[in-house]
């Protein structure tokens, strides 16, 4: 009886999970001289959002589907999360995503970015979603990395090196 209940609890965890949280990792690739950025975010969290703005069954899941949900994605992403390097935006390219069990992975890029004294991060993702979303933003410049937890509806996160 008691393994039932604990398969029972997993499902019902897993199913609605108690938490709604991204997060979102800038990295200043000096080398390159580029800001590589990376979204965590739970897949069906993400799939909801895109569901309620633009209206459309996205399944991150579905390869046949992959055209479609990159350009929901790119979208998106566009319009909820931006990079600021010393002051001035930095234009970021859409990769693409990968999902992995419960979370998807979305990527971007911007380029021309030779020097990162200040890095300051927009990202409001998920707040049409739910008042719950946390999103945690890690900001990596020369190796070394500073964090900071934007509860909603702080979106705004800045980092000195």
């Amino acid at each position: 009886m008691a393994a039932l209940f604990f398969q029972w609890w997993l499902w019902l965890a897993a199913a609605a999970h108690p938490f709604f949280v991204s997060v979102t990792e800038v990295n200043h690739n000096a080398a390159d001289k580029t800001v590589e950025v990376s979204c965590k975010v739970f897949f069906d969290d993400m799939e909801a959002v895109l569901k309620q703005n633009y209206k459309v069954v996205a399944d991150l899941s579905k390869p046949e589907q992959q055209a479609q949900n990159n350009k929901l994605l790119s979208d998106y992403l566009s319009k909820h999360l931006a990079v600021a390097v010393n002051g001035k935006p930095v234009a970021l390219k859409y990769l693409g995503f990968e999902k992995e069990s419960e979370s998807v992975f979305c990527y971007l890029e911007g380029s021309g970015v030779a020097a990162a004294q200040t890095v300051d991060i927009k990202t409001d993702l998920l707040h049409d979603f739910t008042p719950q979303q946390i999103n945690i933003v890690h900001c990596i410049v020369g190796g070394k990395r500073q964090s900071n937890k934007l509860d909603f509806p702080a979106k705004q996160a800045s980092f000195k090196y």
